[in-house]
């Protein structure tokens, strides 16, 4: 599975206009509730108490929200971004730009820690994150993730 086959056209957001935490998981949150057909409020709720536990504001102007929820089937991911920046309790202090949302079914451990470490990886790649940052529409931001995005 690639990471292009869980991430949903509906689920990306080229500019998102949250300045805080909070704000960013709510409005990037919107859209994924929708496709997983779930409360918008559990969905917050899920990534907020993840959050609690450490920033998933890796630094570098990345974020990477992730959580577990019950009740659903399918991997979804989102993606936003913030030409502004948020402040995201990122490790280096600076504000995120790039988000990339992981939701999975509560029990699929391997699955998740597979795509967390396959954006990760992803994100790496400078030329990807200049390609997102500078991406105006849609199609830009999905052509960045196919030119990177590995199946295996």
């Amino acid at each position: 599975m690639k990471v292009l086959d869980a991430l949903h056209p509906d689920a990306i957001l080229i500019d998102l206009q949250s300045r805080t935490k909070k704000e960013v998981l709510e409005e990037i949150s919107k859209p994924i509730a929708r496709i997983l057909k779930v409360k918008h409020e559990d969905l917050v709720k899920v990534l907020i108490e993840r959050e609690q536990m450490g920033s998933t504001g890796i630094g570098k102007g990345i974020a990477i929200p992730h959580g577990r929820l019950s009740g659903i089937n399918d991997l979804v991911i989102g993606f936003g971004l913030s030409r502004k920046g948020a402040q995201f309790d990122s490790l280096d202090g600076k504000p995120a730009h790039i988000f990339f949302v992981l939701i999975t079914p509560e029990h699929s451990t391997g699955l998740y820690l597979k795509f967390l470490a396959r954006i990760s990886r992803m994100l790496k790649n400078e030329a990807v994150k200049e390609k997102l940052l500078h991406a105006r529409e849609l199609n830009d931001i999905i052509s960045a993730i196919r030119d990177e995005d590995e199946d295996s």
